[in-house]
């Protein structure tokens, strides 16, 4: 037979668990970094979308040496200029003790280094000159202008094609950064408890009709 008082008993148990553990659940926090160019950039936020004002911000590298400390601004935000180019641990320090770490991986920090080890700077020289300088023949056509003849190194190349993907990407980080880690509401925590104790309460009137049904049948065959 279906025991709704001892379903009754869990459920207030659970409830207890539940609500006692909202106020730390409530002030989880979060943040989230990323680079543009020679700057990182970072969001910082509670779980339930609140921002973290003036929260200290500690820069590390990953043998723990501290490079900078800042705080974050009314909008949660924190940036820096990077101090050192080596990998990042970016903490986060908000209030009650909790914390949140975000680590930069060193080829977002110096893509350059990275590559060095798969590609030699021959190779690239040997890319760059094939790109620019290899001849084309085609009949009554001027000679090929490499991006000397226009003015422009390949240093400066190279710094319009990231300051046009930084443009396009901090939209789409600023999305990440606002999706990351959101938790269930308070609302909808409180939402789904109703529901189970709504559901609860169908089962017990059914149990309690059923007894009555019952009852009544014991009587009439008395």
């Amino acid at each position: 037979m279906f025991d709704c008082r001892r379903l009754l008993v869990y459920l207030f148990f659970l409830s207890i668990f539940i609500f006692s553990d909202i106020p730390a659940f409530a002030h989880k926090v979060s943040i989230f970094a990323w680079v543009e160019g020679d700057t990182v950039y970072t969001q910082s936020k509670f779980s339930r979308g609140k921002k973290t004002k003036g929260a200290p911000v500690i820069v590390f590298d990953l043998e723990g040496n501290k490079l900078l400390e800042g705080k974050t601004d009314d909008k949660g935000e924190f940036s820096f200029k990077i101090p050192k180019k080596t990998a990042l641990k970016v903490v986060l320090k908000a209030s009650m003790g909790h914390m949140a770490e975000w680590k930069i991986p060193l080829e977002e920090i110096n893509p350059e280094a990275v590559s060095k080890g798969s590609t030699t700077e021959s190779d690239v020289k040997d890319s760059y000159e094939a790109a620019f300088h290899s001849p084309v023949d085609v009949p009554g056509s001027n000679p090929p202008l490499s991006s000397e003849s226009y003015g422009i190194s390949r240093h400066e190349i190279k710094k319009l094609i990231d300051e046009s993907l930084d443009k396009k990407l901090t939209p789409i980080m600023n999305m990440l950064a606002d999706s990351y880690e959101d938790g269930p509401s308070l609302t909808e925590i409180i939402s789904g408890i109703g529901y189970i104790f709504g559901l609860v309460g169908v089962a017990m009137y059914f149990t309690s009709r059923r007894k009555r049904n019952n009852g009544s049948r014991s009587r009439l065959e008395t």
